[in-house]
């Protein structure tokens, strides 16, 4: 995903209400940010890009 057009407004906002609740969430280092929102599932340390969207991974690091 290299270019935030590609998601709807509704992508976004879902991504900031899911890390809302998230006590998971940890935030990337800033230059990984692609949200406005600090906090949001696209600016989230366990994120990763699968296809044209993201998958959480934080079950993998948090045993």
């Amino acid at each position: 995903m290299s270019d935030q057009q590609q998601l709807s407004s509704e992508a976004w906002e879902k991504g900031q209400s899911i890390a809302l609740s998230c006590p998971e969430f940890k935030p990337d280092v800033e230059e990984e940010w692609l949200a406005e929102e600090s906090v949001s599932c696209y600016n989230c340390r366990y994120r990763r890009f699968v296809g044209s969207g993201i998958r959480c991974m934080k079950s993998l690091f948090n045993s």
